[in-house]
């Protein structure tokens, strides 16, 4: 058993260079791009997934906001295989580091924001004033409502980052209890054992909804402002 915790979450090295270039790239092998009059089943069942998505996402937004649609569905593709793939013995995650979910982030939250601020300039302003503030709390609102905007990238890549990295550490642990005490007790090594096949199963489930999750508001985020 590894004795440090986070050292799964190190960026790997070869020769010096690190390869999370390569691992992030890695994904986009998963997804071929269909040159067959008829799909096989496999690409067939990633159509009807992100035609459903898409359709639940996209559905509350005008033309200008429907617009991002491949970006937004590129975005999720990338981080449910990512982490997917994370859960694989002996791999890397790279959605465990918050440098690379901010990279995802802000440039989003930044890109709807500003949209909202070119085409809805006087409601983006509004929503720094609610209508019917007293005048002695308006600064204090301003500060508040503003302090609340910036927050948003940082919740979104905290949220995804705190998830994935959660689940990690546990199924370590489960998994080193689980091997030490084999040689102490058979049955309650039986017994860790059943948690952790769980516990793995619900770490696939929940690197599908945290992809949907960030995907979703930022959708959210881009809705409000077009």
């Amino acid at each position: 058993m590894n004795e440090n915790l986070f050292a799964s979450f190190i960026t790997p090295m070869m020769l010096g260079l690190p390869l999370v270039t390569l691992i992030i790239l890695f994904p986009s092998l998963l997804f071929p791009t269909p040159n067959r009059l008829i799909n096989n089943r496999l690409i067939s069942l990633q159509q009807w997934a992100l035609q459903l998505v898409s359709k639940q996402m996209m559905s509350i937004h005008n033309t200008k906001g429907q617009s991002w649609t491949l970006m937004l569905m590129s975005l999720i593709l990338f981080i449910a295989s990512t982490n997917l793939l994370g859960l694989l013995p002996h791999s890397f995650t790279p959605t465990t580091q918050l440098s690379m979910n901010l990279g995802m982030a802000i440039p989003l939250w930044a890109g709807a924001v500003i949209t909202g601020f070119r085409n809805k300039t006087k409601v983006s302003l509004a929503h720094f004033l609610p209508q019917g503030t007293p005048t002695p709390l308006i600064p204090m609102l301003v500060i508040i409502e503003t302090i609340s905007l910036f927050i948003q990238p940082m919740a979104l890549a905290v949220r995804l980052t705190a998830n994935i990295t959660a689940g990690h550490l546990l199924i370590h642990l489960i998994g080193g209890a689980t091997l030490a005490l084999t040689s102490i007790s058979t049955t309650t090594a039986l017994i860790t054992f059943v948690i952790l096949i769980l516990l793995t199963i619900l770490e696939f489930a929940v690197a599908m909804i945290q992809a949907y999750v960030f995907t979703l508001l930022v959708s959210l985020y881009l809705h409000d402002n077009t």
